[in-house]
């Protein structure tokens, strides 16, 4: 066996349909008594469900979060939990909440309880990113680690079919870029591929059959062990090209989604044991073309250029990406990026 460098992040996951009656309890374990909930303005209806049952606890509602953490919107909910004297942070949705909590946490002392409604694995992870003048800058810090995260399948429910496949394949994409990242080790390695069975078995029924509860069930444990591994373990080009294309206004996981494919068929070659992992987990033999495949059966989008990026940016994502590459199982160059981004652009399939 390889040597390797395993560091355990601090976290308290309380998982299960109808956990969300155990948040009045962890705020108070927490020692906290102002609660600042946070959410987008599409969960307001979760949010006012979660105040209801913090009655006293809630200094306020901030329901502007907004996909890649622009940096105004950053500083405005600073702003608002310092006015309204708040102890903590309750997050309220998926990865655009969590972000926006992390970015209070990173210039505070306040501790975020984070309630997940999508598959994003954000809360599972110290990584925080802040938007600004086009361009997505990210970070790692364990001030900005959820104290406590309650899983309660209950609360997906409501998430529609076309955004459980999105957000579905993006904590799928946190699994296979911790099975080749550079700091890779056995323990996420076994999580990661674990992950990667649980979501591929379960989204499929999510999105044939919105209530079942216990496909959501499955979906979210993928989407925690998914969580686990984008915290533990550096991530490749894969996410270097889609935070750089969340600087260009693209929503985050379906673009994650149409990259991924793409990107492992870049990786394939040099990194084998990552692949033959994936393909075991999907029951298949290629894992670019089965993810390929099973994002095709989703009805997700599969095309860079159905979700609002131009034929002219391309290059410009290509030469940023190159610029300053992250860690990367295959050497990462221009030429070969800019086909992978032509390939993602016009929804082509991995060769095989």
């Amino acid at each position: 066996m390889n040597p390797f460098v395993y560091n355990g992040l601090p976290a308290r996951v309380i998982f299960g349909a109808g956990s969300i009656a155990q948040l009045p309890a962890e705020i108070d374990r927490l020692g906290s008594k102002r609660a600042l909930l946070l959410s987008t303005p599409e969960q307001k209806a979760s949010v006012d469900e979660v105040a209801k049952a913090l009655g006293s606890r809630v200094a306020g509602i901030y329901g502007k979060a907004a996909m890649h953490v622009p940096v105004e919107v950053a500083q405005d909910a600073r702003r608002v939990a310092a006015e309204l004297g708040a102890d903590c942070c309750v997050t309220v949705g998926g990865g655009s909440t969590t972000g926006l909590g992390k970015a209070i946490a990173l210039t505070s002392t306040l501790p975020i309880l984070a309630v997940p409604t999508t598959y994003a694995g954000s809360e599972m992870t110290p990584i925080y990113g802040l938007t600004e003048g086009g361009m997505k800058k990210t970070g790692r810090d364990v001030r900005v680690l959820p104290k406590t995260v309650i899983y309660d399948p209950r609360l997906t429910l409501s998430l529609p079919a076309a955004l459980s496949a999105s957000s579905g394949m993006n904590a799928i994409a946190h699994c296979v870029e911790a099975l080749y990242a550079h700091d890779a080790n056995p323990i996420i390695s076994l999580m990661a591929e674990e992950g990667i069975r649980a979501l591929a078995a379960s989204l499929p029924k999510v999105v044939s059959d919105g209530k079942d509860l216990a496909a959501r069930s499955e979906a979210l444990y993928g989407a925690w062990l998914a969580g686990i591994a984008l915290g533990s373990a550096g991530m490749a080009l894969h996410h270097k090209l889609c935070h750089i294309l969340g600087g260009f206004g693209l929503p985050h996981a379906e673009t994650h989604s149409i990259v991924l494919p793409h990107a492992m068929r870049y990786n394939r070659d040099a990194a084998p044991d990552a692949m033959r992992s994936i393909a075991r987990a999907m029951g298949a033999s290629d894992a670019p073309g089965a993810v390929w495949n099973m994002e095709a059966g989703l009805g997700i989008p599969m095309k860079l250029g159905e979700i609002g990026l131009k034929e002219a940016d391309l290059e410009r994502a290509a030469r940023i990406a190159t610029e300053a590459p992250y860690p990367n199982p295959r050497k990462v160059e221009y030429g070969p990026v800019l086909a992978l981004l032509r390939d993602a652009y016009e929804g082509r399939r991995p060769a095989g």
